[in-house]
């Protein structure tokens, strides 16, 4: 559950509160994590209140901030703070920004919301990949949210937005803590890593590039799949991803994510038990993403899109690679 970013890569901070406002009240915040266009929130906003979706890291809490104010907005105002998952990425400044919201509660996943209250454990397992110093740079101080502004989001769990239904669904196959939410108003989702990554460096002709993200330690590839299904049964008009903002074009989009998912874990498969495996399945899978970008128009060229992907390229095998072990267990 630590997060996405490339260990010595310098930390981005926003240049502007939110880098793009769409119909329906919804705002696209750029988080600051990691590089400019990587990590987004948004903001909500109905009849003068608010709702954050995700938010980043305890780096991310001025950008969130600045962008209610950009909404003529205030603290006060904000009523929620939905967390899609508990990656540290998406939720690991929830602690510090609930601190600034004084009429907010926290909704999370039923096995996300113990981590909010108690993050010790996310905080031991990512200090153990990144170390003290990188884990600091990178998430900051990660504080508790009090039990009781925390309220544990079931399957099917609506939020009340001033009138405006916000639903949430269970969502595994990139974690088993994650949720989506519907706004029936806008026809869209709030899919975090539910429904896979779409750089904007990286539309073409087509609309968006997306892949799907299978990062450590608990991609399940059929409960991706069912996932994007169950999505699709309410006929989204966009998608608004964590990494990174509004999607369109959800039909196609939707097509081209199961047909991924199903390449990549024949492509893990056929590289099981070679002698570097790590090794051959990013081999594998950095061709794989290069064709498909040539296909779809990428205007980067090849160096450009390795570039962009290398740290979802090695994420990505190391997720499969977990996958495949777990599998293999009695």
């Amino acid at each position: 559950m630590e997060g996405r970013h490339p260990p010595g890569v310098a930390v981005h901070r926003p240049s502007r509160a939110s880098d793009a406002a769409h119909a329906h009240g919804i705002h696209t915040i750029d988080t600051g994590h990691v590089r400019p266009r990587f990590d987004a929130a948004y903001l909500v906003v109905e009849d003068g209140r608010a709702a954050f979706v995700d938010c980043g890291t305890r780096h991310s809490v001025a950008a969130m901030l600045a962008a209610l104010e950009a909404a003529g907005l205030a603290a006060r105002d904000v009523d929620w703070l939905i967390l899609t998952h508990a990656h540290l990425d998406h939720a690991g400044g929830a602690g510090a920004l609930m601190r600034h919201l004084p009429a907010a509660r926290l909704v999370a996943h039923p096995r996300a919301a113990p981590h909010m209250i108690d993050p010790s454990r996310l905080v031991a397992g990512a200090t153990a990949v990144y170390g003290a110093e990188e884990f600091a740079r990178h998430y900051g101080q990660v504080l508790p949210v009090p039990a009781e502004r925390v309220v544990v989001a079931g399957d099917g769990h609506v939020v009340d937005l001033a009138g405006r239904a916000l639903r949430c669904i269970d969502t595994p196959g990139h974690a088993r803590d994650h949720l989506c939410v519907w706004d029936a108003r806008s026809a869209a989702w709030f899919t975090g890593d539910a429904f896979g990554l779409s750089y904007r460096e990286m539309d073409g002709a087509r609309g968006a590039f997306i892949l799907p993200t299978s990062s450590p330690v608990q991609f399940e590839p059929e409960a991706m799949q069912a996932s994007i299904q169950r999505m699709l049964a309410e006929s989204p008009q966009a998608m608004y991803l964590t990494h990174y903002g509004r999607v369109a074009g959800v039909a196609r989009l939707a097509a081209e994510l199961h047909e991924q998912i199903d390449a990549m874990v024949s492509l893990a498969q056929a590289c099981d038990g070679g002698a570097d495996r790590h090794r051959a399945l990013v081999a594998a899978l950095s061709g794989y993403y290069l064709e498909r970008a040539q296909a779809h128009g990428c205007p980067l060229d090849d160096a450009g899109v390795l570039r962009l992907l290398e740290v979802d390229i090695q994420l990505n095998a190391q997720g499969l690679e977990i996958w495949l072990d777990r599998a293999r267990r009695p």
